[in-house]
């Protein structure tokens, strides 16, 4: 997770059992139970592979979360990857704008990851493909036709590898106020609280940020180069003062690559060295919370419904 989905939210229509939309670039998508087609475009081809909703969806999973997670855990991932592609098929004329003859692609910094088969026995190696490609099969046939809805329409259902914690509320993160996207406890988040921590010289990092850090007074110790001025509800980092200029901890995190947002700033001479606390933006569903959930007994709906305020978590009519 881990992975962002950066940008606006999206509308989107009413789902119904089985609705016909018009992409611009190959004609008319039929959304039913049996037949749906999503076309992804791969970066290391350059091709773009049409294969059916729930073949997308064990390559989404399997990428996207370990495979030997707990299955109530595994399942909660497939419902949001299924949440996630019929929103965009049902966007009434929404265009990939990165790849604009495809609905998705296999890059997580577009929206989420995707791997083929092929690269997941490259992965996996023989022995473990079988055993783990037919468990995230059985994680996505048995949620077939579940998604996750909010007053009747499909969320924006984002996810991150381990919020720390608690999860972000998604006003503080990309100034979007989304009622489903709220701060919650994550009680049995069991990732590894600290990465490894990242450094940057003045020069690197004012090139990363589009600052001259060089043309700033000198300072004792340079402390005060770069001061959190504002925190998020779960007391994050949420705008940075560099130097003169406020940056929003997001863009920050975008910027030099950081695990998250949730990190602790040390600087000393010409270096600056962040040491971050989780993975991902952590707005939405925690995965490793999750496998915690589930590792405590709970289903893969609960679970749905701890990350995602208000939401129901329903199969459509007829899957």
């Amino acid at each position: 997770m881990r992975r962002t989905f950066l940008g606006l939210l999206l509308l989107c229509a009413a789902l119904v059992a089985a609705v016909t939309l018009y992409r611009q670039s190959s004609g008319p998508v039929v959304i039913r139970p049996s037949g749906t087609v999503v076309r992804v475009y791969c970066h290391q081809t350059g091709e773009v592979r049409a294969m059916p909703l729930e073949e997308y969806l064990v390559g989404v999973v399997a990428a996207e979360m370990p495979a030997e997670f707990p299955m109530e855990a595994l399942k909660a991932q497939a419902v949001v990857a299924r949440t996630y592609i019929l929103k965009r098929l049902m966007g009434g004329g929404v265009v990939n704008r990165v790849h604009p003859e495809a609905d998705a692609c296999d890059d997580p910094r577009h929206g989420q990851a995707w791997l083929s088969r092929e690269e997941l026995r490259a992965r996996w190696g023989k022995a473990g493909y079988y055993r783990y490609y037919y468990r995230v099969k059985e994680a996505v046939d048995a949620t077939r036709g579940v998604i996750v809805t909010y007053n009747g329409q499909p969320i924006d259902p984002v996810y991150h590898g381990s919020c720390g914690g608690a999860t972000e509320n998604a006003r503080d993160v990309w100034r979007v106020d989304v009622p489903y996207l709220r701060s919650v406890k994550c009680p049995y988040d069991g990732y590894p609280r600290d990465g490894e921590p990242v450094t940057f010289t003045l020069a690197e990092l004012g090139r990363r940020l589009g600052t001259d850090l060089g043309a700033l007074p000198a300072m004792a110790g340079r402390q005060s180069l770069l001061v959190v001025t504002a925190r998020t509800e779960t007391g994050r980092p949420k705008t940075v003062r560099l130097g003169t200029r406020l940056v929003p901890a997001a863009e920050l995190r975008e910027r030099l690559a950081l695990r998250s947002t949730n990190f602790r700033v040390e600087v000393s001479g010409d270096r600056v060295t962040f040491t971050c606390t989780g993975y991902g933006h952590g707005v939405g569903m925690c995965q490793y919370g999750a496998r915690g959930l589930a590792e405590h007994g709970h289903d893969y709906r609960t679970i749905l419904k701890h990350y995602y305020t208000g939401v129901e978590v329903a199969r459509l009519k007829g899957w």
